[in-house]
């Protein structure tokens, strides 16, 4: 038998990503009495993945997130981040992992731009040379250099939304965990930020989680995507094409889809023979372009 690694088989499936993040049925009562449930489909989250968490508000997005970064403690169920439950054993992950949350300005202390993107290498003893160099890096990252000496606080809320991401990708984290990203964007930014998130995954592996409202800028901002219910059940996965075929499941969590998901679903209506959904306006053209040529025998 030949030993070539040239004679194997070339179906062979391809190998998993490994597992960074494994939410099972997990219960989260608060002070006031209000119980999350997520339940359903585990959450499950691949290295290299961006995964956007979609729901209604109370559906337990925030709840989610929240788990995820060991400032809740589950009653039921199994949370894993990195291998470890994030609630008992965060020390051992925090330098592994970015973090903006929702309200930028709980996250922005120091006196400059500059000093707050410095805060997290500071605080793990890095030499000064290393802190200013990523600071650097952070900042042109984010296209906001220009704003290195500027007082946070003062920054408008899409400058804010910025620099707390530069702050959150200056250790370079292996996960990214965002809630609700686009606030305070304006569309250039939203586009901006999509192709950044999208950089990360590719050539330096960064897994990302997001929860979000926008849901327009899901198909380019993930490449998966989960639905909760409210009360918090996991309801559906898949990738945004999949998930915004259910249009049905969609509507019980009020959630609407993209335009163009919507497009797509009434022209299927209409034709059985329609292209199915196409979720960015190039591709949308591209098949739109298609069926006419095949509707009109031409070309």
């Amino acid at each position: 038998m030949s030993t070539d690694p040239m004679d194997a088989p070339t179906d062979a499936p391809a190998p998993v990503a490994e597992t960074v993040v494994h939410v099972s049925c997990l219960r989260h009562s608060y002070e006031d009495g209000t119980t999350v449930h997520l339940c359903g489909l585990d959450f499950v989250v691949r290295r290299g993945q961006r995964v956007a968490v979609l729901g209604p508000n109370g559906s337990g997005k925030t709840t989610l997130i929240y788990h995820l970064l060991g400032l809740l403690r589950s009653r039921e169920g199994e949370v894993r981040v990195l291998g470890v439950d994030p609630a008992r054993a965060w020390p051992e992950i925090r330098a592994r992992i970015g973090v903006v949350l929702q309200n930028v300005d709980e996250q922005l202390l120091a006196p400059t731009v500059a000093d707050d993107v410095a805060f997290s290498p500071r605080q793990y003893g890095m030499p000064e040379s290393e802190v200013l160099a990523r600071v650097d890096a952070a900042l042109d990252l984010l296209g906001i250099a220009h704003l290195k000496e500027r007082v946070p606080h003062n920054l408008s809320g899409g400058e804010k939304r910025k620099v707390a991401l530069a702050g959150a990708l200056v250790m370079e984290p292996e996960l990214l965990v965002l809630d609700e990203p686009f606030e305070g964007l304006d569309p250039a930014s939203r586009d901006g930020l999509a192709a950044l998130l999208e950089r990360l995954a590719t050539e330096r592996g960064t897994t990302v989680v997001m929860s979000t409202h926008d849901i327009d800028s899901v198909p380019e901002l993930a490449d998966y995507a989960y639905v909760l219910a409210p009360g918090g059940a996991i309801v559906l996965s898949g990738t945004p094409a999949e998930v915004f075929e259910k249009a049905d499941t969609l509507a019980e969590g009020n959630i609407k889809p993209p335009i163009l998901a919507e497009l797509f679903t009434a022209l299927g209506r209409a034709d059985a023979g329609a292209p199915r959904p196409a979720l960015s306006i190039d591709r949308a053209v591209e098949a739109l372009l298609a069926w006419k040529r095949r509707s009109t025998g031409t070309g």
